[in-house]
């Protein structure tokens, strides 16, 4: 039987990676007056619906499209968190 996982991913560059866009938004912050802002680090958010056998099936998955197309290995660290949507919905 399968189960339905909802899946949060997030993508950041490695810290040794320059980040010329946080730089930018951290340099804007501070124009506005944030003054407090010391380093910014810009990264993405996934969320997907995925279906999978069981719980380390969907691991399974989700380290592969990671690792094939949502981030660069090269570049970017993931983590990821998933939970079954039965027990998010209450069914």
């Amino acid at each position: 039987m399968s189960q339905q996982y909802q899946c949060q991913i997030y993508v950041t560059l490695r810290p040794s990676v320059l980040d010329p866009a946080g730089t930018a938004i951290a340099s804007g912050l501070k124009q506005l007056g944030y003054k407090g802002v010391e380093q910014v680090r810009i990264g993405k958010y996934i969320e997907l619906t995925l279906t999978a056998s069981n719980e380390l099936d969907a691991k399974q998955q989700l380290e592969q499209m990671c690792d094939q197309l949502l981030a660069n290995p090269v570049i970017e660290n993931y983590r990821f968190e998933l939970a079954p949507l039965s027990l998010l919905t209450g069914n």
